[in-house]
């Protein structure tokens, strides 16, 4: 019978610095099924000793309000957002671009290269995204998993980014274990193991992309306060380039607090996601 293996605990670091990265082929702590956690190989370009120009990790059902092509606006050209009124980032290294809502909508746009990270024991990041944003960041003075470092648990209530770049698996597994893998760390990680359910991974294609799209859904175990959420969601895409390396888009969201992402506000970020070839 196949044993899970779960991520070690990982050790407080928080700072706003960048994280540094190391080349890692899997990563091990994705859980999938309810109040199961398993491990499942991550597709991992680095995670542990450069600059952070070099940071990156692994990670599941589409949108549950729909599909991203019937509801997704026109891609623009180059940075300009396809939303009116909206901020784009665009994340190189990964070939994704997208867009959130303005500052006014309390959304942030970090420098391409800040990194957002969940660490091992060792201090060293297992998962880690880059080319990110944070919604309503610093709402929330706990975490049910605060173990973090760069930008990362910081009471946000949603974070969006792009991770990946190795060649391991094929792209529906990682698709599926980028989903699983953030909901794991982000919400309670090794100390405090989340309930999760990841979906089968699904076509995705639009904005230049042909890949996959994955759903998890979270249950939290660890709420310290009430303004820990009691559930959470994580959706990723994931495209394959021509070199066989894999990128992953994820968005990781609070559910059943005040001020939540609806399904419908997910499904327009997600929506706006593109190829940076496109």
């Amino acid at each position: 019978m196949f044993k899970p293996k779960i991520l070690k605990r990982v050790a407080q670091r928080p700072r706003s610095t960048r994280v540094p990265s190391r080349r890692m082929k899997k990563t091990l702590i994705a859980a999938v099924g309810i109040g199961m956690a398993v491990a499942l190989s991550g597709c991992n370009d680095d995670t542990g000793d450069a600059t952070d120009k070099n940071t990156d990790a692994a990670g599941s059902k589409a949108p549950s309000a729909g599909s991203p092509e019937s509801a997704a606006p026109t891609s623009p050209s180059g940075d300009q957002p396809s939303v009116a009124g909206w901020q784009t980032q665009t994340a190189q290294k990964h070939h994704f671009r997208y867009d959130v809502p303005g500052k006014a909508k309390k959304w942030k746009v970090f420098q391409e290269d800040t990194a957002l990270s969940y660490t091992d024991k060792n201090g060293r990041p297992i998962v880690v995204m880059t080319g990110a944003g944070n919604y309503r960041e610093g709402g929330c003075a706990s975490s049910p998993n605060p173990k973090a470092i760069g930008e990362a648990g910081k009471g946000q209530l949603a974070t969006v980014g792009t991770t990946g770049g190795g060649k391991d698996g094929s792209l529906q597994e990682n698709a599926r274990n980028w989903a699983g893998n953030w909901g794991f760390a982000a919400y309670g990680g090794e100390d405090h193991k989340p309930k999760i359910t990841v979906s089968e991974a699904k076509p995705w294609k639009h904005g230049g992309i042909k890949g996959y799209t994955a759903t998890a859904q979270v249950t939290v175990t660890n709420r310290p306060s009430s303004c820990v959420p009691p559930k959470a969601v994580v959706h990723s895409v994931a495209q394959k380039l021509p070199d066989g390396t894999m990128h992953g888009w994820v968005i990781y969201a609070d559910q059943g607090v005040p001020n939540a992402l609806t399904a419908a506000e997910i499904e327009k970020v997600m929506s706006t996601v593109r190829s940076t070839d496109s």
